[in-house]
């Protein structure tokens, strides 16, 4: 099959992959004086009354906003945020489907870190949670650290945070696959922006202690860099200004991820690293190095974010759950605590018995993801004192 024309001919068929669907009956006089005037009237009071019940007489507590400028759709790049509307769509699409959480997309059509905040602030009310999309790196760190500190539910940037506990997951059981503990290995990180950054500060929570992050220009190691992000970050992770390229960052490493270009590894850049190397090449569509390769040059587990290979690193392994458990006991924040209980949650769900290179990460259709994810989190949110349920 070809996926892009079938998709774009379902597209124009579908005409929209969301819709809205009413929970309540208005066939009657007295339904319409029950869902709407004069009936509708208290709930409205009750509210005025106490900010709290917004969540008990409104669907808010189910729903989540997924918002974007359109600045770093998918692979596509700056597209607009029209053109984002497809994969908003799809994102809420799969929010209902694995996590039976009702979300709504919106795209605005700015670029100005002021406007997107404010205007994400003044429609919060409507909403249990915002997940963040698809907004280009260095803004998207900036809009999710200054929401979070105006907003009373909880902010989410998927593409730093959804992948950076997935990926957090898979490498806890490819540890337990080539025998190796988190705080003695050498991670590489290729790509510096809201993917391979969350990612570090993600690996480093769960208490990896030795990384380097790689960019277009090579290891990152000047804490003045005038990115903010990149600078922070290499300044906790490359105190000792280490410099070069990927290749010279890949030698002897133990672990590389890659959330960047197509074919950027060679066969010989996985042969240079540690024995019983993990390589997680998650480009798409395109790989950092094909899956063959990265074996046939000595890597022991291998995993990417296609679903044709083994040990696909996907984000809907994540947000779903997530947002279910969080939703769940209505927290504040999505915080530390929480994402690291997801990461542990989506490790153990694969049994020690069942544990081997093709098989670290639970699959996207594996019924007890959501579950077990919403579960994870809810806890922890209880534990960490953000939850207000």
């Amino acid at each position: 099959m070809n996926y892009m024309e079938e998709s774009l001919r379902l597209h124009g068929e579908w005409q929209g992959k969301i819709e809205v669907v009413s929970r309540v009956s208005v066939k009657s006089k007295e339904d319409l004086s029950l869902a709407y005037t004069p009936g509708v009237a208290q709930p409205c009071l009750e509210i005025q009354k106490d900010y709290d019940k917004s969540f008990t007489l409104t669907r808010r507590s189910n729903l989540v906003a997924v918002i974007t400028d359109g600045t770093a759709v998918l692979g596509l790049g700056d597209i607009g945020p029209e053109a984002g509307m497809p994969v908003m769509e799809g994102k809420c699409a799969l929010f209902k489907s694995f996590g039976n959480v009702d979300a709504f997309p919106i795209c605005v059509r700015s670029k100005d870190v002021d406007e997107i905040v404010r205007t994400i602030y003044l429609i919060s009310g409507s909403f249990g949670g915002i997940n963040l999309e698809d907004i280009a790196a260095p803004r998207c760190f900036e809009i999710e650290r200054r929401l979070k500190e105006i907003c009373d539910i909880p902010i989410f940037h998927d593409d730093q945070h959804g992948t950076a506990i997935v990926v957090g997951a898979a490498l806890i059981n490819a540890l337990r696959v080539v025998g190796k503990e988190i705080g003695e290995i050498k991670v590489v990180i290729n790509g510096a922006g809201s993917a391979g950054i969350a990612i570090a500060y993600h690996l480093m929570a769960l208490g990896v202690k030795h990384m380097k992050i790689v960019d277009s220009r090579g290891i990152l190691s000047d804490p003045n860099n005038p990115n903010p992000a990149k600078a922070e970050i290499a300044r906790i992770t490359n105190p000792e200004g280490f410099s070069g390229k990927l290749a010279d960052a890949m030698a002897g490493a133990d672990v590389f991820i890659g959330v960047s270009a197509p074919h950027v590894v060679s066969r010989d850049m996985i042969a240079s690293m540690a024995p019983r190397a993990i390589v997680f090449p998650m480009a798409n569509p395109v790989p950092e190095i094909e899956p063959d390769d990265a074996l046939s040059a000595g890597a022991a587990v291998v995993g990417t974010g296609r679903s044709d290979h083994p040990n696909q690193i996907n984000n809907v392994l994540v947000f779903p759950g997530l947002f279910r458990g969080a939703l769940d006991v209505r927290a504040r924040d999505i915080n530390q605590p929480m994402k690291l209980a997801a990461s542990f949650a989506l490790a153990d769900l694969v049994e020690p018995e069942k544990l081997s290179d093709k098989y670290v990460i639970p699959a996207a259709f594996d019924p007890r993801v959501g579950p077990a994810v919403a579960a994870a989190v809810a806890k922890a949110a209880r534990d960490s004192g953000v939850a207000r349920l």
